[in-house]
């Protein structure tokens, strides 16, 4: 089956981590993202990490290149991706800032490797750590042929580029006007489009979004849906000029584990007016709250929530399968029974980014009443959340939960803090 508009469109996940940075699986490995890539529905994935000597080797001994600027591993398209994070001081403040490195060729790629070694340990992480600037970073991007870069997951507290510990209030003024080489913002978890088009200072930069994931199972949280030429230039093309980036696949924002402002240790989450009110402290411990990304971008934001750009490329939100069967039967999203569902689904669909795209006579088809009708709800749209906040993910709310959730928080609104 295939329920995307036409048959030449394919999903693309570019930021990705292997087994060789901090945190990540041990099946995070060439065999582990293309048997899930099949899985998710996604032709092109970033390989992630070729900052990192052992991952580097083990990719240019097991991939086929294709000749295209592309790579091949059991089926799955790679394009060569890294993410650097960028250590240094920037007008009296320490900045930590991540980027996503695109590179055209293995050539390439150790070309860059040769140049960023000398400012930080390559085979410590898979995401290195860099004490050089952006502009420094850009410098050397702009030496090379055809290496672009995206600062990654651009709103979150930590490591954005926008982040509200460590970042700043313009691209511009991160790489200090060296920006010919950055062709995008990566959205992250945390933050949409309908988010990003707030700030009118960034709409000369295209919005897309990945997973940045630490294991084959969670690729695919978000993604690119593209129409171009299947080649390294043909992504990049599309992604500069918009012609033929179809739409991006989004976590829905109250999901991201950095959307509300809030304190996990004290258990106090707030929206950024609640958090304004009490002066950004936390009632609790009365130290500094965790500023989110909805309270970021409303402190960057010069137009209203809706706003839409005109050569705004679309976008589409979405759930976890997992998480939604999980929600549907009430149990854990590693128990059999989901497993088993989610199984089942994805081999009557073929994988699951044609679940997001197929009609709900399919899906009635393809699933029991009351995983069916939870599908059918966040396809639509019809979902509510309990927010993410200071590391916590969000929580999603179905089935007989709303009028719970509703009861929670006229409860807490009792506590006055």
């Amino acid at each position: 089956m295939f329920f995307l508009p036409n048959r030449f469109m394919f999903i693309a996940d570019l930021h990705i981590h292997s087994k060789y940075s901090r945190a990540t699986s041990i099946n995070a490995d060439l065999d582990g993202y293309s048997k899930w890539a099949g899985i998710k529905g996604i032709t092109v994935l970033g390989t992630g990490d070729f900052t990192h000597p052992k991952w580097l080797k083990e990719l240019k001994g097991r991939m086929l290149p294709l000749e295209n600027g592309l790579y091949e591993y059991e089926g799955t398209k790679f394009i060569l991706t890294a993410e650097v994070s960028n250590v240094f001081e920037a007008n009296g403040k320490i900045r930590k800032v991540h980027t996503v490195v695109l590179a055209p060729s293995f050539e390439i790629a150790e070309q860059f490797n040769d140049e960023i070694k000398k400012y930080g340990d390559l085979e410590s992480d898979g995401r290195p750590t860099l004490t050089m600037s952006l502009a420094e970073l850009a410098g050397i991007a702009s030496k090379l042929d055809d290496v672009y870069l995206i600062p990654a997951h651009a709103w979150t507290p930590w490591f954005g580029i926008f982040g509200s510990k460590t970042g700043f209030d313009s691209v511009e003024e991160a790489f200090e006007g060296k920006t010919e080489r950055i062709i995008a913002l990566e959205t992250g978890l945390s933050s949409d489009p309908a988010m990003n088009w707030m700030v009118s200072r960034i709409d000369r930069y295209t919005l897309v979004s990945n997973s940045d994931c630490h294991s084959p199972q969670k690729l695919g949280r978000e993604g690119n849906l593209f129409d171009c030429e299947m080649s390294y230039t043909g992504i990049i093309n599309a992604i500069k000029t918009r012609k033929g980036f179809v739409k991006t696949y989004e976590f829905y924002p109250e999901e991201g584990k950095y959307y509300y402002d809030g304190h996990r240790n004290c258990n106090v989450v707030m929206h950024p007016e609640e958090a304004i009110k009490h002066k950004n402290i936390c009632p609790v411990c009365r130290r500094t709250l965790t500023i989110g990304v909805l309270h970021r971008v409303y402190d960057l934001a010069d137009r209203k929530y809706g706003f839409k750009p005109e050569n705004a490329v679309p976008f589409q939100h979405i759930v976890p399968l997992e998480t939604v069967i999980s929600k549907a039967i009430k149990k854990p999203e590693t128990s059999r029974s989901v497993q088993e569902a989610y199984e089942r689904i994805i081999q009557y669909f073929g994988n699951e980014f044609n679940v997001y795209e197929a009609k709900e006579d399919a899906i009635k088809l393809a699933a029991p009443p009351e995983i069916a009708d939870a599908i059918i709800k966040v396809n639509r749209g019809e979902v509510k959340w309990r927010p993410g906040y200071d590391g916590v993910f969000g929580e999603l709310i179905l089935n007989g939960e709303e009028k719970k959730e509703e009861e929670r928080k006229k409860q807490r609104s009792l506590m006055d803090f």
